[in-house]
Parts: structure tokens; C-alpha cells; sequence
């Protein structure tokens, strides 16, 4: 299959990026037009800019980080596991990090003085770190269950199912007991939602997306060469451990800060790494810049989606994105059978 010019690919997927982005800004429960919504962009005029710049404009900004987290984490893992159908789902970093936030969560309230009742009283600050201790517990023991003599792909994956299975079971298990009055609002993060999300939020996760995309280019050179075989990889003098574990440490910094915010958003991790991959190919320098891409347009959209289908009602971009991803999933599974 001929694969498209990077250059030209890439600008096409920012501009369409953009184009989202602003109508993602412009529409929602109260639709504006491009000229009234452009004057109260930019120049702050009528009672609309407010609605922009404190709402609407750093939901967008939100998305557009949380999609370029998770579509790495899943391109990295996808690469360190060689395996097609990894996501941070697949390994128990979600499931991981979403335990861990859910038991603060519940410690904050009980012991704390926090209004459990609405989403923005939880304190903020502390969730990308839970969140973090809870992914890398996770990926840990993935990796610690799936260690013999070193570990192959089919193992690491294997392991983090299971551990995904449990620390999901263990986190609804808290939801279900959590307490009527506070149930839909968790259940808001459960399914991966944008609501109520503010500049802080933002924020909070900008650290962490500048400290990833620095990191990024030390490895990809070398994390390229896995996709000959270890064996292969290793008598070109990669050390094929460190390597792996690196990238598996940097996607769960990734995921679980993501999570820490937004809650667990499905399908995202493990489509994009494959649409991007047949866009421009499979060397990372090329795929995983249009994989960010690809995963900010997929959140960005999915959240445009969720707002203006049934307003005033709001559905979770984690459920729009899950529409998405399963027919796909669904092909590229059958693909592989």
C-alpha cells in the first residue's frame, strides 16, 4: 500500500485539528454564529465571551491534550508489545489508575471536608499523581506477573488483562458502594467526560504532555528496531529490556494522567497508532506525530458530538469515542483472525 507524504498529511490532519477545534468552541447547548462567536473570541464582546473563554475554550484544550496522551500511550505500547490490538486498557493502566483515583476520591470524601455531590469541589492538584501511583502499580505488576527470564509480548499483554480485569472490578465495586447522592457525579468520570473541566484542569495536565513529548525522541530511534525481534533488535546493540520498560513507563505516565482528568476514554489508544500507521507508515518519527494528531481530532470531535446530539443533554466523549472504536476494533480483530 503506497503510503501518503508526511509533511503534506500532517498539515492536513492540524488544519482539520483546527477546524474541530473552532467548531467544538462555537456549538453546544447554545449554538453561535461564526461572526458573533469569532467577536467574542477575540475581541470579548456581548455576554458570549465568558461562555467561550471559561467553558467552552478549555474543554477544547483539555481534549485536545488527553487525545494526544493516549494516542502515544497506545502507539508506545502498541510498538513495545508488538502487538496491534494494545492499548492502555489492554496492559491495566486505566484500570489501574482509575482504582486509584476512585479510592481517594472516596478517602477524600469521608475523611475530608470535600462536597462529594459536585464534581468540582474534589480536590485537583493530587489526581495526576494518584492517578500516576495507580497506573505504574499496575504496569508494575503487569510486569513483574508477566517476567520470565525476561518478557515476551504474549505474556505482557496476558498479564495486563488480567490485572485490568481486577483493578476495574475493584473500582466499580467502590462505585457501587460509594452512596446515592454522589453516584452520578463519579459516574460522570467513569465514562470519560469533559464536563466542568476548566482552565486548572488544563493546567494540571500541560506539565505532564511537555514532560512526555521531551522525553518522546530519546527513544524512538531505538524502539523502532523492536519490530524486527528482539533477537534482531539486540545484535544491533539495542538493549531490548530497557527499552521496552521505558516505553511502557512513559505511556503509563501519559494514560494515567489523562485518566487522573478525564476519566478512562476508551478506543482511542488503540485506533489511532493503526490509522496513522497506514497514513504515512510505520516508522515512528513519521506515525506517532500524526497518531497526537489523530487523537486530539478524535477527542475533540467525539466531545462536539456528545454536545450538539441530543442538547440540552450531554453524552460522555468516552461514550462517543466507544461508537467509534468498536466497529473498528471489530475490523482490525477480524483482520487478525
Amino acid at each position: 500500500m503506497n503510503r501518503l507524504p508526511f509533511w503534506p498529511t500532517a498539515a492536513i490532519t492540524f488544519c482539520a485539528l483546527v477546524a474541530f477545534a473552532l467548531l467544538a468552541t462555537l456549538n453546544g447547548a447554545a449554538d453561535l454564529g461564526l461572526r458573533q462567536g469569532l467577536d467574542a473570541l477575540f475581541l470579548g464582546a456581548g455576554d458570549n465571551a465568558g461562555i467561550l473563554w471559561d467553558i467552552r475554550l478549555p474543554r477544547v484544550a483539555i481534549g485536545i491534550l488527553v487525545g494526544i496522551h493516549l494516542a502515544i500511550s497506545g502507539h508506545l505500547l502498541q510498538s513495545a508489545t508488538r502487538n496491534p490490538l494494545t492499548d492502555p486498557n489492554v496492559l491495566g493502566i486505566a484500570g489501574g489508575a482509575m482504582l486509584a483515583v476512585m479510592i481517594f476520591l472516596l478517602i477524600t470524601v469521608y475523611w475530608g471536608q470535600t462536597d462529594g455531590s459536585k464534581l468540582t469541589s474534589y480536590p485537583l492538584a493530587p489526581l495526576p499523581f494518584v492517578a500516576l501511583f495507580g497506573g505504574l502499580v499496575a504496569a508494575s505488576l503487569t510486569y513483574l506477573i508477566a517476567w520470565r527470564a525476561g518478557v515476551t509480548p504474549l505474556r505482557l499483554v496476558l498479564a495486563g488483562i488480567a490485572i485490568g480485569i481486577t483493578f476495574q472490578a475493584l473500582g466499580l465495586g467502590i462505585f457501587a458502594a460509594w452512596g446515592s447522592t454522589r453516584m452520578e457525579t463519579v459516574l460522570l468520570w467513569l465514562s470519560g467526560s469533559l464536563y466542568a473541566r476548566g482552565w486548572e484542569h488544563a493546567l494540571h495536565l500541560l506539565p505532564w504532555t511537555i514532560a512526555g513529548l521531551l522525553v518522546l525522541p530519546v527513544m524512538v530511534a531505538k524502539l523502532d528496531l523492536l519490530s524486527i525481534g528482539d533477537d534482531a533488535a539486540a545484535t544491533l546493540g539495542v538493549n531490548v529490556g530497557a527499552i521496552r520498560f521505558s516505553a511502557i513507563a512513559l505511556a503509563t505516565v501519559l494514560a494515567s494522567s489523562a485518566v487522573a482528568i478525564v476519566g478512562p476514554l476508551g478506543f482511542v489508544g488503540l485506533i489511532t497508532p493503526h490509522a496513522a500507521r497506514r497514513l504515512v507508515g510505520s516508522a515512528l518519527a513519521k506515525s506517532l506525530p500524526i497518531s497526537a494528531l489523530l487523537g486530539a481530532l478524535l477527542v475533540t470531535l467525539g466531545d462536539l458530538i456528545g454536545r450538539i446530539a441530543m442538547p440540552p443533554a450531554e453524552i460522555p466523549v468516552g461514550a462517543v469515542t466507544a461508537l467509534i472504536g468498536v466497529p473498528v476494533f471489530l475490523m482490525l480483530l477480524g483482520r487478525r483472525t
